[in-house]
Parts: C-alpha cells; sequence; structure tokens
C-alpha cells in the first residue's frame, strides 16, 4: 500500500490527523513508520512505547495503528 492510498483512505474516514502526523514522520514515504522514523520527529517515544503501539509486531507502524495509538493518547496526533 502506497503512501498516498493510506492518506486517501484515512481522509475518506475522517482521520485527517492521523494522515498529517503519519505523512510528517514517513521519511522514506513507504507508508509505515519505523521506530528511526518515529523518534526522529517524537524522541521522546520509547522502544518500549513503539513496541506498545505495534499491534500486529512487525516493525512498524501502519495507519491503522497510528490512529489506534493517538486514539489510546500514546502518539500525538
Amino acid at each position: 500500500m502506497t503512501r498516498s492510498s493510506i492518506a486517501t483512505i484515512l481522509l475518506s474516514l475522517g482521520l485527517a490527523g492521523a494522515v498529517s502526523a503519519a505523512t510528517a514522520a514517513d521519511a522514506n514515504g513507504d507508508g509505515v513508520l519505523t521506530i528511526d522514523e518515529v523518534q526522529a520527529v517524537m524522541p521522546d517515544i520509547t522502544a518500549e512505547s513503539f513496541n506498545a503501539m505495534d499491534l500486529n509486531a512487525d516493525g512498524a507502524l501502519d495507519a491503522a495503528e497510528v490512529q489506534a495509538a493517538q486514539d489510546a493518547g500514546l502518539m500525538p496526533a
């Protein structure tokens, strides 16, 4: 899934805040956020908190995981 398709899906769901946060952090534009990308813009995020946000434990946050982390207050919108 590309970055633009994730943005389109999120916008269609009314989740513009997740789009802007994810887009700003997604340095390589692959549509997911690694811990390095997240920590580059949110240095207070620890490996432990990143792993808590990574619901499927694949080492990256997809759009749904970003939204869930924002809803839980673990990541700013």
